[in-house]
């Protein structure tokens, strides 16, 4: 069994054991920083494509065209980072950056010369987006390899006599 199949089947037996427990403890969605994970996933994706497949000019149209977009995702991640790890968050940061682009490179490395054939058509796709909302959207439907996954999960608010809630954050490391 693949490492990814004994780790999909390790947290759907971990859901049902807790599935009690997360349904008393509010809802799970995914973190407000999701769509800026899911774009810097992709930027990293055309980055590694760029520089495997000798498409720097496509990269750097795509920088170009969605710069604003990119740059306020950046924001929301720097945010994200600086909110969860504190004085470590730039070394946290770094880390996501360089594990994502390790992670696509070994796919890259793994698919061989058909790696640019599939991921090629990834810039003729962005390409032809009109709006940062168009970006996101894009984004969160390809396959793009995440090193991470990010959910929060919101307790249900106390009884009447406190109208405080509960966020507790959960960080799950994919291998």
């Amino acid at each position: 069994m693949s490492i990814w199949r004994a780790g999909a089947a390790a947290l759907a037996l971990m859901g049902l054991v807790n599935g009690g427990q997360a349904l008393a403890a509010g809802p799970c969605s995914p973190s407000p920083a999701h769509e800026a994970f899911d774009v810097q996933g992709l930027k990293s994706e055309l980055m590694v494509t760029a520089l495997s497949c000798g498409a720097q000019d496509k990269y750097n149209n795509f920088v170009t065209k969605f710069r604003p977009k990119l740059a306020a995702e950046e924001h929301v991640l720097n945010s994200y980072f600086n909110s969860t790890y504190g004085r470590n968050s730039q070394r946290q940061h770094d880390d996501y950056i360089t594990q994502l682009a390790n992670v696509q490179s070994e796919r890259g490395l793994k698919s061989g010369t058909a790696f640019c054939q599939q991921r090629m058509s990834m810039f003729d796709e962005v390409q032809v987006l009109e709006s940062s909302a168009d970006l996101s959207n894009y984004a969160q439907a390809k396959d793009i390899l995440q090193p991470a996954s990010y959910l929060t999960c919101t307790a249900p608010n106390r009884p009447a006599t406190s109208t405080r809630s509960r966020t507790t954050a959960r960080r799950t490391v994919r291998s």
